[in-house]
């Protein structure tokens, strides 16, 4: 029997870059993501990603809920079945009982369950921006907040909350001659993503007032606002919206929550909190991308965030306020003249600015094979192409014997670069 030859596939061929939408050019690959995959070699000392620990993830609490849900046969029914696109009720209503504790007053209607905040990112992104408008950000900013932007074709401006900012009429100016509006004002106020660093509340006003003077949306990321290790807690973006303006039907701001940092970042559960006009909005957006999220994860995070979330926040601050210290007193002790870094009340990272003449991007792969530490660099938080001297570091995974000896190491490293290139 002769065999059939089968001929080439043509694929190869197919020049697929000429076929993609325009906004694929702002589709790219992240650094974190690739860096995470360090993670699997043992070796790594890894201050890359900021993942919690998973020796802090209430285990227990979750596999008894899944099986109170798998005990109850009208329960499991409901759990296994298509839901609402807003978000499983009880869960909204904790959201809701938490945000009153942020000192937003809302009810369920003004919030939308999300596969983790970074959807909440994306569906703003798709709801608030076409080609050509403004995002004002701080820079560094958060990377996927970039990613997540970028694919509807914005311009970005800096952002200077503490002080020095653009007046609103150059801001109106520069959208303008890019073809749009300045339609989001994005920011991290606490324990940022990648600096660490808090907005005042002074800072968290005045971005209330050029949203009012310019018609943009501000975009609270909260996902690190549970984790505050020192200090006194400053009232949220929205809270200050709510109080200002009467409450969150009149608001000009948007809170995007998450339950990856506090509970278990692989549910892929957030929220967005905002007025009832965006919210109705981006449920439709919701509906076309993924109809709801997982059901039976809602249901089961919904009891566990009731039943010890707010227990486990002791638990998970002492330790991360530990390991910050740790990295603290290691970069003081071992980080080169000339190095500065952040010193952050809270959150998972520390950023890092060294010597002018230390191309961090390109110090990586020596440090992951000489020093044995993987790190992200600066440049990646930056949408001007700056900051190629800055790296995050991550104190969330390692204990803290391992952090001293990563960081030793790794300066140890700059340090020599930095002499060989004096």
């Amino acid at each position: 029997m002769s065999e059939i030859a089968v001929p080439p596939s043509p694929a190869a061929d197919i020049p697929w870059e000429q076929q993609f939408a325009t906004r694929a050019s702002g589709m790219v690959a992240s650094e974190i993501r690739e860096l995470l995959k360090i993670l699997a070699r043992p070796d790594i000392v890894s201050f890359a990603g900021g993942i919690p620990d998973p020796a802090l993830f209430p285990s227990e609490a979750f596999a008894e809920a899944y099986r109170s849900v798998f005990a109850d046969p009208s329960r499991t029914a409901a759990a296994l079945q298509y839901s609402i696109s807003e978000g499983h009720r009880p869960l909204r209503d904790w959201i809701v009982a938490h945000m009153a504790g942020q000192g937003v007053a809302c009810s369920a209607d003004h919030v939308l369950i999300t596969s983790g905040s970074q959807q909440a990112l994306d569906f703003l992104g798709k709801l608030m921006l076409s080609p050509g408008d403004t995002v004002l950000a701080t820079t560094p900013t958060y990377l996927g907040a970039l990613q997540a932007f970028s694919a509807y074709e914005p311009h970005y401006q800096r952002l200077h909350p503490e002080g020095g900012n653009q007046t609103p009429d150059h801001y109106l100016a520069q959208a303008a001659r890019h073809g749009g509006r300045p339609k989001l004002l994005y920011v991290v106020p606490d324990f940022a993503n990648p600096t660490g660093e808090t907005l005042s509340e002074a800072a968290r006003l005045r971005l209330l007032d050029l949203a009012e003077e310019t018609g943009a949306l501000v975009v609270e990321d909260a996902a690190y606002r549970q984790l505050r290790y020192e200090g006194l807690p400053v009232p949220s973006v929205l809270a200050l919206d709510c109080g200002r303006r009467g409450g969150i039907e009149r608001a000009r701001s948007v809170y995007c929550g998450t339950f990856s940092k506090t509970l278990a970042p692989g549910l892929r559960m957030g929220w967005i909190a905002g007025p009832r006009p965006l919210i109705e909005k981006l449920v439709l957006i919701k509906q076309a991308a993924d109809l709801h999220s997982g059901t039976l994860d809602q249901v089961v995070l919904g009891d566990v965030a009731q039943q010890c979330l707010e227990d486990r926040l002791p638990l998970l601050c002492g330790t991360y306020r530990r390991r910050r210290g740790a990295m603290l007193a290691a970069l003081e002790a071992s980080a080169p003249a000339g190095t500065t870094w952040t010193r952050p009340q809270g959150g998972l990272f520390v950023w890092v600015t060294l010597p002018e003449q230390v191309d961090t991007r390109a110090l990586l792969p020596r440090a992951v094979e000489e020093a044995r530490v993987a790190y992200v660099p600066g440049g990646a938080f930056f949408f001007d192409g700056r900051g190629g001297n800055t790296l995050r570091l991550s104190f969330s995974l390692a204990d803290e014997a391992t952090i001293d000896r990563g960081i030793r190491s790794l300066m140890a490293l700059v340090g020599e670069f930095v002499r060989g290139h004096g």
